[in-house]
């Protein structure tokens, strides 16, 4: 049974979505708040796994019911409700909503939202994890990507192809317009999984304003993991990986959202880096004195994979789900069904080829590299293209490497 939360100033809006919902009772446990106050002193007595609030509302609106969920229930799934293209609105409850829908909001909608973002909890599995991750409202991207797209975002002449270039490259900055271009503030009728048409879609205004009126970079290169870990080496093999995954021959379909998978894949370990630090240091310790490698160390330590955290992330992000499919189970990618060579495939090949031609960061020298199975490539049908792709990821390598060269 999931234990709902509904608030809205309005009444009859409160008994249209009785009505509209009696057919989940069997499944939804549901009360309803006409006050962000009078939320709040539900939630002191009844627990919930989800709040579905109206944004405007008298007194205490939806963006500031909704920091007071975060900080004392993190656990608690947070969804906001709006109108379309407000992006007053939508700047101030980007960190503290996890999702975005348009008001009025059809049942189909909100039920898909609510059982795919309550689903992820079995993909995480792990309640003290659930808070820490619930509770993050921003990632820590790379110095070098703050100060770059602040520069170009106050350049009265940048294009947006300039814009896009510096966003597709930083892990944090990348999720964060993804989360944004995908909520129902923008009432797009599809999901968006390019980096490029997000940033085209958004423009350079609402940009400036994701990053000014909400702080987007408050977390900017804050990060303090004993061993070695890199922000940088880890932001350097996700675009990598990203770019490796571009040329892999997955459907034009599915291409978008291949790279996008790839670009966040390891989204998982910025999370830790910047919530558990301590712990990531430990597991990046036993692995290399173990010589294992890393995600097979943190399921033991903890039950659960950075592939995995992060996937709870971007789900409840409402990121598209083929993207946190991907991620989920890059590791693993046999622990789900597949269709011939789709994202997840190609994500998982691609993230081993971009480590062998690039080498490990230098928190991870001694800790075992995953391999490619070749029993897993003969259920692909693909093990005879590993040679050329081998030959391509390298070549991906070498330019990379030439113009970040040019660069400096």
């Amino acid at each position: 049974m999931i234990r709902i939360l509904f608030v809205d100033d309005e009444q009859n809006v409160l008994q249209g979505l009785k009505r509209m919902l009696h057919a989940r009772r069997s499944e939804w446990e549901m009360a309803f708040a006409q006050s962000g106050d009078a939320a709040l002193t539900i939630l002191e007595v009844t627990p919930f796994d989800v709040i579905v609030s109206d944004m405007r509302m008298p007194g205490m609106d939806g963006a500031t019911l909704l920091a007071c969920v975060r900080e004392r229930y993190p656990h608690v799934i947070r969804i906001i409700l709006s109108g379309h293209a407000d992006a007053d609105a939508a700047f101030r409850a980007v960190p503290v909503a996890h999702q975005f829908l348009a008001k009025p909001c059809d049942p189909g909608s909100l039920q898909v939202a609510v059982e795919r973002a309550f689903g992820l909890k079995k993909v995480l599995n792990d309640e003290s994890l659930s808070r820490t991750v619930g509770s993050l409202d921003e990632l820590p991207a790379l110095p070098r990507s703050c100060a770059a797209l602040t520069k170009s975002l106050s350049d009265p002449d940048v294009s947006l192809n300039d814009v896009a270039g510096i966003v597709e490259q930083d892990v944090a900055i990348a999720t964060k317009v993804l989360q944004l271009v995908n909520s129902a503030f923008f009432g797009l009728a599809h999901e968006i999984s390019s980096v490029r048409t997000a940033v085209s879609y958004l423009g350079v205004d609402v940009l400036k304003g994701l990053v000014l009126s909400i702080g987007v970079f408050r977390a900017c290169g804050q990060v303090n993991v004993a061993g070695g870990f890199s922000l940088e080496q880890l932001q350097d093999h996700a675009f990598l990986t990203a770019q490796v995954a571009g040329v892999l021959p997955v459907a034009k379909h599915l291409r978008e959202t291949t790279v996008l998978a790839a670009l966040l894949h390891d989204v998982g370990k910025l999370i830790l880096a910047a919530r558990m630090p301590a712990h990531l240091a430990r597991v990046l310790g036993a692995a290399r004195e173990r010589q294992q490698p890393l995600f097979d160390v943190e399921r033991e330590l903890m039950g659960v994979t950075h592939a995995e955290i992060g996937a709870y992330l971007l789900g409840l992000w409402a990121l598209p789900w083929a993207v946190v499919e991907a991620v989920a189970h890059h590791h693993e990618p046999t622990r789900v069904p597949q269709q011939g060579f789709d994202s997840l495939a190609a994500v998982h090949i691609a993230n081993i080829l971009a480590a062998e031609c690039h080498g490990a960061p230098e928190a991870e020298e001694r800790v075992v590299k995953p391999a490619l199975d070749p029993a897993y490539l003969d259920s692909l049908g693909v093990r005879d293209e590993l040679p050329e792709w081998r030959t391509q990821a390298q070549e991906v390598c070498d330019k990379l490497g030439r113009v970040q060269n040019a660069g400096s």
